[in-house]
Order: C-alpha cells, then sequence, then structure tokens
C-alpha cells in the first residue's frame, strides 16, 4: 500500500514539474513565485500577490490556467466598480422575463487586479465568493464551479486612490507572495520573449492538466501523511509569534498582534502541498519552513515602533524559524 502512494506521489509530480515547464514557456524566472502559486491551488487557498507594475503578474495566472485546461478571467479593480460587475445582475427582457447574467468570478482561475483599487463593498463581495465558493445574485445564490482560484493583486507603489484591505480579510487569503524584480540573465530573455513582442498564442502552451484532475490533486494533498511532532513544530511557530519572549524572539518586541489558529492551519495544508510539489509522502519540518513566509507574513501586525522603524516582518520570521526548535 505504501508503495502504491509512493508511486501516485511519483505520478504527481511529473504532473506538476510538466506544469511549471509550460509556464516557464512564457514567464522568465520567477520560480518561487510559480511554485507558491502552485501550492496554494494544490492546497485549495487564494494568493495575495504584491509587486510593481510591468512584472508579468497577469501572464502568469494566465499562463498557469492555460496550462491547467481551466477558464481563466480577469477584472480590473477601480473605484466606481460595483459588487455586481463582479458577481453578476437580473436582468428582464420581454421576451425572456427575468433571467441571470453571471459576472466574471464565476470561473476557475480570478485575477483581481490591484483590489486595493476598489472601495470595501467590492472587496468584500470578491472575499464572500472565495470564502463560501459561492455567489447571491439577486435572491438565488449560485455555486462557484471548481477549482476555483483567485490572484489577487497589489501595487506596493501607489496609495493615492486606494482602500486598505482590513487585517481580517487579508487574513483570508492563504498565502501572500512578493514578485521580485528579475535578474540580469532573465531580463535579457524578458527582452525577446514577451507578449508585446509575440502573441500570447505563440508560446504554444499546452493544458498538461485539467479542472478534474485538480481536484483529485487537492484531495491528495490532504492525505499526505505527518506526525504528531509536525503538529507540535507548527503550534510552536505560530505561538512564538504570540510569546516572542518565551522563545527568545528579540524582535517579537515589535510585533502588535500574533498569528491566528488561521495561520497554523494554512501550515499544515501549505506544507502539506509542498511536500507533494516535491515528491515527497509526507510532512517534513523543512516543508513547513518553506512556507511559512507566505503563510505568516501577512498575519503579523506590526505595533507603532515596528512601523516606524521599518521593520521588515520576514526578518521576525526569520527569527522565529531559527529560534523555534524543531521536535
Amino acid at each position: 500500500m505504501e508503495e502504491v502512494g509512493k508511486n501516485l506521489i511519483r505520478k504527481c509530480k511529473e504532473d506538476l514539474d510538466a506544469v511549471r515547464a509550460e509556464v516557464g514557456k512564457v514567464v522568465v524566472g520567477q520560480e518561487a513565485t510559480i511554485n507558491g502559486m502552485i501550492r496554494a491551488l494544490l492546497a485549495n487557498g487564494h494568493v495575495l500577490l504584491e509587486g510593481i507594475p510591468g512584472i508579468a503578474k497577469t501572464v502568469l495566472i494566465r499562463a498557469l490556467a492555460k496550462t491547467t485546461g481551466s477558464k481563466f478571467k480577469r477584472i480590473q479593480f477601480t473605484p466606481d466598480l460595483l459588487p455586481t460587475d463582479i458577481v453578476g445582475i437580473t436582468s428582464y427582457e420581454k421576451e425572456k422575463g427575468f433571467f441571470v447574467i453571471k459576472g466574471p468570478i464565476f470561473s476557475n482561475f480570478v485575477l483581481a487586479d490591484e483590489i486595493n483599487r476598489a472601495p470595501p463593498k467590492v472587496q468584500s463581495a470578491l472575499l464572500e465568493a472565495m470564502q463560501e465558493k459561492q455567489a447571491t445574485i439577486g435572491k438565488e445564490t449560485f455555486p462557484i464551479e471548481e477549482p476555483f482560484f483567485v490572484l489577487a493583486t497589489q501595487n506596493p507603489i501607489e496609495t493615492l486612490g486606494t482602500y486598505t484591505l482590513p487585517e481580517a480579510q487579508v487574513d483570508r487569503f492563504l498565502f501572500k507572495l512578493y514578485m521580485k524584480y528579475p535578474t540580469s540573465e532573465e531580463e535579457k530573455k524578458i527582452i525577446e520573449q514577451n507578449i508585446t513582442i509575440r502573441p500570447f498564442e505563440d508560446f504554444k502552451i499546452n493544458p498538461v492538466l485539467s479542472p478534474g484532475r485538480i481536484i483529485k490533486l487537492q484531495e491528495l494533498t490532504k492525505n499526505i501523511m505527518h506526525s504528531d511532532k509536525i503538529k507540535e513544530y507548527i503550534v510552536d511557530i505560530v505561538n512564538s509569534t504570540r510569546h516572542p519572549d518565551k522563545y527568545g524572539i528579540k524582535t517579537g518586541k515589535y510585533i502588535e498582534l500574533g498569528a491566528s489558529p488561521r495561520a497554523s492551519i494554512g501550515l499544515f495544508i501549505g506544507a502539506k502541498a509542498d511536500a507533494l510539489l516535491k515528491g515527497d509522502t509526507y510532512i517534513k519540518p523543512q516543508n513547513v519552513k518553506d512556507v511559512a513566509f507566505d503563510i505568516l507574513r501577512h498575519r503579523l501586525i506590526l505595533n507603532y515602533a515596528g512601523q516606524a522603524e521599518g521593520v521588515k516582518v520576514d526578518d521576525i520570521i526569520s527569527e522565529v524559524l531559527s529560534k523555534v526548535p524543531i521536535p
């Protein structure tokens, strides 16, 4: 039985490697971001992505949707956007009577571009759909087709005309990823390999998965094995953000609010997804460490001293991982 499990995991890893190879046809570099998005998809979670304009955020999720054989919709968030622009409306025609026109939220992959540009009511409509996997149009509630994956982007350099996401809503995203500048060598490739010069279709991205296959991979992710010591390690990591003095974490003095139990759940399912991505049948401590930054960076609230001194949350997480012992 164990050998069957290993063979199954090996086949899954081959499929996921093929996904990364296909996405790599159009997206140069950004391996950490691609891996993070695949982990989130396996864990059936959503991603909040920060990155400057022009760094291939839209191309990345479009390529991921194409290679997984899924439907893709992009929503450009603007200050005048309404909730009905996302979920849809009830319309009326004399010949047909009342009928529903579904909005772009009814897709497998949804890019919520610059989510912080829309007012809170619109943000709430999206986050409700993410949480409940359903949307209400008029008096009817419609389920959203699985798999359902939202990538919401934020522009970190502009604050004018933006509405900051409340911390409680940010917590609903499984991961927060940073998309960084490419290296010099990668940028040389980007100059010739981009959708400004070549149409997206010319990259010939092949669908190596299907929506049904993704759902099976998500079920398999839940069944990745773990030990009680791994659960203890996860709880200790999260607990150290609430009681940093107990673990000797010096940067803990900058934490206003530690991570919630949702962080523990995220570390658990995220580590399972990381294990599957690497072809392992069970969680190792390194799997937990590999997803810790993406899980915790939007769940630790800095106090005024931390904000004033420009403390980076990632530095606190680094200290947490170095100080919390592995059981």
